[in-house]
C-alpha cells in the first residue's frame, strides 16, 4: 500500500511538471535583418520601432536588438505565437526578416540613415 501511495505521488509531481512546462512554454528566435545605421539602439526609427512593434504582439515577452551581428533576438510563448508572425511584425516595422523581405510601404516610413 505504501508503494502505491509512493507511485501515487510520483505520478502527480510529474504531471504537474508537466502543465507548468507548457504553461511556461517560452522559446527565444533569433531572427537576422538588416541595420544599416550605427547607432540603431537610440535611433528613433530603429530600436523603437522595432522593440515597440514587438512588444504589440501577444505573446512576445523580450527583445533584444544587436545592431553589431544585425540580428532580432525574441523571446517569446510558443502556445500564442508562431515564428512566422514575429517576422512579419519586424517586416511592418520596415525591416527584412531572415529571408521574408520588408514591404516598400513600410520602408519607406523609416529614416534615411535606416535604409540601404
Amino acid at each position: 500500500m505504501k508503494a502505491f501511495r509512493n507511485f501515487l505521488a510520483l505520478a502527480f509531481l510529474l504531471v504537474s511538471f508537466s502543465v507548468t512546462a507548457q504553461e511556461n512554454g517560452k522559446e527565444t528566435i533569433s531572427i537576422k535583418t538588416n541595420i544599416y545605421c550605427d547607432h540603431c539602439k537610440q535611433c528613433e526609427s530603429c530600436g523603437p520601432r522595432i522593440y515597440n512593434q514587438l512588444m504589440d504582439v501577444p505573446g512576445i515577452r523580450k527583445v533584444k536588438i544587436d545592431d553589431e551581428t544585425s540580428t532580432i533576438n525574441v523571446t517569446y510563448n510558443i502556445a500564442k505565437i508562431e515564428a512566422k508572425a514575429i517576422r512579419d511584425a519586424i517586416n511592418a516595422a520596415g525591416f527584412d526578416a531572415d529571408d521574408q523581405p520588408a514591404p516598400a510601404e513600410s520602408v519607406a516610413k523609416l529614416d534615411g540613415c535606416c535604409k540601404k
